[in-house]
């Protein structure tokens, strides 16, 4: 069966204002990312946690390189997520040391001495850093090369994040997951209808993710296109900003002014069999995105998918700034979503 034809184009937040164009990344400087740590290290454990600054080196490439100096497998190397490559990045690894005898700051002195990074801090906790233990991340981003000339892009740029500040953004899944011509959709979809098979079981299931992710966008570009953004649904599985507790909506009328209070929003559905669905109205949204995917729910449990919800709406709080010819954008994300929806807004390239 050959791959159906998959839509990438997602819809913009701030459509009536033109981008100011640009480029980013074009030195890692430019592309600062640091995470907000759930929880602090408490002193004591087994689990060395470190924090370190890297550039041009991928999360992977820093696991293996800890396992190999101090002679450990791979998966006893921890960390909250990946982070970009092609960037100044500063995140958490944990270690675990059994029967170690050597103090943290010769441990700290052998991994800047063996490993092309900046140590910030090491020091111990019980149990192992895994993948999600982490509230967000903080970006800073310059924006080079701008299309226009510097002021009439900062007075653009205040206006987008005025925007965004009104009404936050949908929360869609960046071309870092989908791939950038949708080439990791297609894989995924071939692995789901028994097309394709890959040995690896953790590619495997990020390229399943990936046409997830994609089924995810569809639903919020559906959203958009059908008015339903800024609008709760009865049967929708709503989410606090402050507590993360989540609940049905049965009446749509309150859930509307708590929405607009920003005091919750909507969830999209990362299909699988074991997802929680919404009902009614938000239900019959949700349905018709499945359907017109060609993939059953069957078929996500033979590939044992099972399926969560993401929070349909991040509410980002930028700081806009003028520098020399740059434009840099200060904003946090909570853990799962990409800068890169927030600049293609600015950006519109």
């Amino acid at each position: 069966m050959p791959a159906p034809k998959f839509e990438l184009t997602l819809p913009y937040i701030t459509e009536k204002f033109p981008g100011i164009g640009g480029k980013i990344k074009q030195k890692p400087s430019y592309f600062e990312v640091e995470e907000i740590p759930l929880y602090e290290p408490e002193g004591t454990g087994q689990h060395l946690y470190v924090s370190i600054t890297k550039e041009n080196k991928t999360t992977r490439q820093i696991q293996k390189k800890l396992a190999e100096l101090f002679n450990l497998p791979y998966h006893y190397i921890g960390h909250a997520g990946l982070k970009d490559k092609e960037a100044r990045t500063t995140q958490v690894f944990s270690i675990l040391l059994q029967n170690e005898n050597r103090s943290v700051k010769e441990l700290e002195n052998m991994i800047q001495k063996n490993i092309e990074i900046d140590l910030n801090w090491a020091k111990y906790h019980k149990n192992k850093l895994r993948t999600g233990h982490l509230l967000g991340n903080r970006f800073k981003i310059t924006i080079t090369e701008i299309d226009t000339g510097v002021n009439e892009a900062y007075r653009l740029a205040r206006k987008i994040t005025a925007r965004i500040h009104e009404s936050g953004l949908p929360n869609f899944y960046g071309e870092q997951r989908t791939g950038k011509e949708g080439e990791n959709i297609v894989t995924g979809w071939k692995i789901l209808n028994g097309e394709k098979w890959i040995n690896n079981k953790w590619l495997r299931r990020y390229l399943i993710s990936s046409y997830q992710s994609y089924l995810c966008n569809k639903y919020l570009t559906e959203r958009i296109n059908k008015g339903l953004y800024y609008k709760m649904l009865k049967g929708d599985i709503a989410k606090k900003h402050d507590t993360g507790g989540i609940f049905w909506v049965d009446d749509p009328v309150k859930a509307q002014q708590r929405y607009k209070d920003k005091e919750i929003s909507f969830t999209a559905p990362i299909y699988g069999y074991k997802m929680s669905e919404a009902k009614h109205d938000s239900k019959i949204l949700e349905d018709e995105i499945l359907k017109n995917a060609n993939i059953s729910l069957s078929q996500l449990k033979k590939n044992k998918v099972t399926g969560t919800r993401r929070i349909g709406r991040i509410l980002p709080k930028i700081l806009t700034q003028k520098l020399e010819e740059n434009i840099v954008l200060k904003f946090d994300l909570p853990k799962g979503s990409f800068a890169t929806i927030v600049l293609r807004e600015y950006m519109k390239n």
